[in-house]
C-alpha cells in the first residue's frame, strides 16, 4: 500500500502532467498505478517532457516524505479514482480528477450534496438567504458543498457548522494553504465536522486558473447547484454552467432588478435555471436523484466487497417508527403528517429523505409521500 501511495504522489507531482495525464497513464496501465509510473518514466513525451522525465527519474524525496507525513495524520486521506469509495458522480464529468486530497470525513463525498455558491461581496440579505438555505437543506439530509470563498460560500459553510450539520469545502489550493487567509479557523472547523477537499498537491498556492478547475468538482460532487446573488462576472456563473454541462440541476434565487448582484441569477433563470424561493423547492426536486445516488453507491460498494453507505443512524429511533406508522401505504401529504406526528415540516422533510434513501418511502407529486411495501 505504501508503494502505491508513493507512486500516486510521484505522478500527481510530476511537472506538466496534471490529473488528466495521471488518469491516462493509469488507464493505459490497466489500472495498475505501479505500472503507470513505470510507463510514464519510459514514455513521457510532448511539451515539458524533459522536466517530467527529470522528476520521474529523481523525484524530490523530501517533498514526498512531507506528503506522506501529512497523510499519516488522523483524518487525512489521498482518495484515488481506483478506490471503491471514490465518488462515482465525478466519473461522469469532463476531466475527472485522478485523486483528491481530503481532510476530514471522506465518507461525506458519497452523500447527497447541494452546492451553494454566490457573490464574494454578497449583501446582508444574500448572506441571510445563504444561511437559511444551508441550514434547511442540511437538516433535510443534504451535505452543503461550496468553495470556502468569502461571501455566500463562507456563509453557507458557517451556517451548516452552526447547526451541527456536515459541510464540504472544495478549494483551489493545497490543503496546507488556506485561501482566503481569514478563513483559517473556518477551514479547521470544516475539517473537524465535514471535509476539505482539493485535487492540488500540498503547498499549491492560490492561482486564478485553479478556481474554475475546482468549480467543476463542486458542481460535479453535487446533485444540484444553487446560486445566491451573483453579478454577470461572478465565478458562480462558471459553477452553474459546469453543473448544467454535467447534467446537474441549477437553481437560482431571484432578486431586485435594482440589485446588480441579482443580474447573474436572472441571467441563469433566463437560460433555464430553476427559479427557487424556498429550500423546500430544492429538496422536492433533488430527492429522487438523492435516492438514485444512494442505490448506485451501495451497488458499487457491494461489488467491491465494502460496506454500504450508511446515510443516517435513524434505525431504532422511535420518531422514525412513528413516522412510518403515520404514513401507512396510502399517499399522504405533508400537512397530514405534521398533524399525525406532531413534528414540524422541516423535521419531517429530513426524516422522509432518510427513509426514501433507504427505499422505504416514495415521494409523490403534490408534496405527498407513501410507504413502500418493503418497509413492512
Amino acid at each position: 500500500m505504501g508503494d502505491n501511495i508513493d507512486a500516486w504522489l510521484t505522478l500527481l507531482r510530476t511537472p506538466g502532467f496534471g490529473q488528466a495525464a495521471v488518469r491516462e497513464w493509469l488507464t493505459a496501465a490497466g489500472g495498475d498505478i505501479q505500472a503507470a509510473l513505470a510507463q510514464a518514466k519510459q514514455q513521457a513525451s510532448g511539451r515539458g517532457a524533459a522536466r517530467a522525465r527529470a522528476w520521474l527519474r529523481q523525484p524530490d524525496t523530501s517533498l514526498l516524505a512531507s506528503d506522506r507525513a501529512w497523510l499519516a495524520e488522523p483524518g487525512h486521506r489521498l482518495l484515488c479514482c481506483d478506490d471503491a469509495d471514490f465518488p462515482p458522480q465525478l466519473e461522469t464529468i469532463d476531466k475527472p480528477p485522478a485523486a483528491l486530497f481530503v481532510a476530514g470525513r471522506v465518507e461525506l463525498l458519497l452523500h447527497p450534496q447541494v452546492a451553494i455558491v454566490g457573490s464574494r461581496n454578497a449583501t446582508s440579505a444574500g448572506l441571510a438567504t445563504a444561511r437559511r438555505f444551508a441550514q434547511t437543506l442540511g437538516s433535510a439530509g443534504f451535505v452543503i458543498t461550496s468553495g470556502m470563498a468569502d461571501g455566500v460560500d463562507g456563509a453557507a459553510h458557517a451556517a451548516a457548522l452552526a447547526a451541527d450539520l456536515p459541510t464540504v469545502a472544495v478549494v483551489g489550493t493545497g490543503l496546507d494553504v488556506v485561501y482566503p487567509r481569514k478563513h483559517r479557523e473556518l477551514a479547521c472547523q470544516i475539517a473537524a465536522q465535514g471535509a476539505v477537499v482539493s485535487e492540488f498537491p500540498l503547498g499549491t498556492s492560490a492561482r486564478a486558473e485553479h478556481f474554475p478547475q475546482r468549480n467543476r468538482i463542486i458542481s460535479g460532487l453535487s446533485l444540484g447547484t444553487l446560486v445566491i446573488e451573483a453579478d454577470l462576472c461572478s465565478g458562480s456563473l462558471i459553477t452553474a454552467r459546469l453543473a448544467a454541462e454535467q447534467a446537474r440541476e441549477v437553481f437560482a434565487v431571484p432578486g431586485s432588478i435594482h440589485n446588480p448582484l441579482a443580474r447573474g441569477c436572472h441571467k441563469l433563470i433566463r437560460d433555464g435555471a430553476r427559479l427557487v424561493e424556498t429550500p423546500t423547492e430544492v429538496t422536492q426536486i433533488l430527492t429522487p436523484a438523492a435516492r438514485a445516488l444512494g442505490l448506485e453507491l451501495n451497488e458499487r460498494l457491494e461489488r467491491a466487497g465494502s460496506s454500504p453507505v450508511v446515510v443516517s443512524g435513524w434505525r431504532g429511533d422511535p420518531a422514525y417508527g412513528a413516522l412510518l406508522q403515520a404514513l401507512g401505504y396510502d399517499p399522504t401529504d405533508m400537512d397530514d403528517l405534521v398533524g399525525r406526528t406532531g413534528q414540524s415540516a422541516s423535521a419531517l422533510s429530513s426524516m422522509l429523505l432518510m427513509l426514501e434513501l433507504e427505499g422505504l418511502v416514495e415521494s409523490l407529486a403534490g408534496n405527498r409521500f407513501q410507504r413502500l411495501p418493503e418497509a413492512g
